[in-house]
């Protein structure tokens, strides 16, 4: 089996705008959600906004997609690199702005819509390829907030399997529209005052922005250029509930096989795992899914947090966020802490405090609307 190794990340989020800035204040404890009023009709809400303003789509892609190449020592064109950049949102915000402007005029001249073919959900992908003068595989995988960890997972497939040496994967996320607010509201998942995953108190999601995009490629051609390694993808786990379109299987048993699959095909047993970089979305349903889950899968005393306290959960991207904080945790060998845990609801090794630890193996999970199921794991 070929091997798959990150040898470069770019990554942009509420607690910074660059890789580093946000690993070194998510290790100090801090969060990037605050309380904002982005839209007048709405009322404040804690969001995990990037900058002042909501974030465009497409200026996040570039950042991430330019620190990625700049990490891995890279430099366009890159023609036979795949790109695997996924979004469970997209331009929603694009098409929310036309519907405003249509409803709010009788007519719109047709002028207006010359640019809508620019916001088709895969754009994005195909705008990153463009970037970086890529003309092979483009995918644009979409599974709500399981997006990311599939996108790596599709583009580890494609190296393995000879498809190509070279592959830009990730999930961008600028989630922060009046619909998405609204909707999440009229749920009931929307917390008053943050983001508190696992706690006993916990009231809800923090919507956040944010981008995480790597560079993926087979061992022997990154030790050919002498690249740096910051771990391998080792294996994934992708099942579905079919059970619900927002509420997960109660029980976790497809989440359960997703993480068996993971574990198979990493050729690893639960207690390989030393740490666990949970989806915590800080929902009810959510962490008591999760929670079981964990306790059923792995022994006591795995360590286990959720970056989500700190960055807001950024949807289809916090898969991507997650893998990029877990490869950091390897690279420093400190376990994230769960950031706005207080009062622990669950019997798990919850990290509270970053702490210094040996860590080889690790996790990461995603669970999506729909029942989407996602499982990655990373070693040093």
């Amino acid at each position: 089996m070929i091997k798959v190794v990150v040898t470069g990340i770019g990554l942009v989020s509420a607690l910074g705008g660059s890789l580093e800035d946000s690993w070194r204040n998510l290790i100090a404890g801090k969060s990037g959600i605050r309380l904002h009023q982005p839209f007048p009709e709405l009322k404040p809400l804690p969001l995990g906004l990037i900058g002042e303003q909501p974030s465009e789509l497409t200026v996040l892609t570039q950042m991430v997609v330019a620190s990625a190449l700049q990490d891995s020592g890279l430099v366009a064109p890159l023609a036979d690199c795949a790109v695997v950049i996924g979004s469970s949102r997209s331009y929603q915000a694009s098409w929310e702005m036309l519907a405003r402007e249509m409803y709010n005029a009788n007519h719109l001249p047709i002028s207006s819509f010359g640019n809508w073919l620019n916001t088709l959900p895969h754009i994005n992908a195909i705008a990153a390829a463009r970037q970086i003068g890529a003309s092979g595989i483009v995918l644009a995988p979409m599974a709500a907030c399981a997006t990311g960890i599939w996108s790596i997972a599709q583009a580890a497939l494609l190296i393995q399997t000879g498809q190509c040496q070279q592959a830009i994967a990730g999930a961008v996320e600028a989630p922060i529209t009046p619909l998405t607010l609204a909707g999440f509201q009229q749920m009931g998942a929307l917390a008053k005052t943050g983001a508190y995953p696992f706690d006993l108190h916990r009231e809800g999601l923090v919507l956040g922005e944010g981008a995480a995009v790597f560079v993926l490629e087979s061992a022997e051609f990154a030790k050919q250029r002498q690249a740096k390694v910051y771990g391998e993808i080792l294996g994934f786990g992708l099942t579905n509930d079919a059970y619900h379109s927002n509420s997960p299987e109660p029980e976790g048993k497809s989440a359960i096989a997703a993480i068996k699959q993971c574990l198979e095909r990493s050729c690893l047993s639960p207690d390989d795992i030393d740490y666990v970089h949970a989806h915590g979305t800080a929902t009810q349903l959510n962490d008591k899914m999760e929670s079981i889950v964990i306790q059923r899968m792995f022994p006591q005393g795995v360590a286990v947090s959720s970056t989500k306290g700190s960055t807001g959960h950024t949807l289809g991207a916090s898969g991507a966020l997650c893998v990029a904080f877990s490869l950091m945790a390897l690279k420093h060998q400190i376990l994230p802490p769960c950031v706005g845990l207080k009062q622990p609801e669950f019997d798990l090794d919850l990290v509270t405090a970053a702490r210094l630890s040996r860590i080889r193996q690790v996790l990461c999970l995603s669970f999506g609307f729909g029942g989407q199921n996602a499982a990655i794991a990373l070693a040093r």
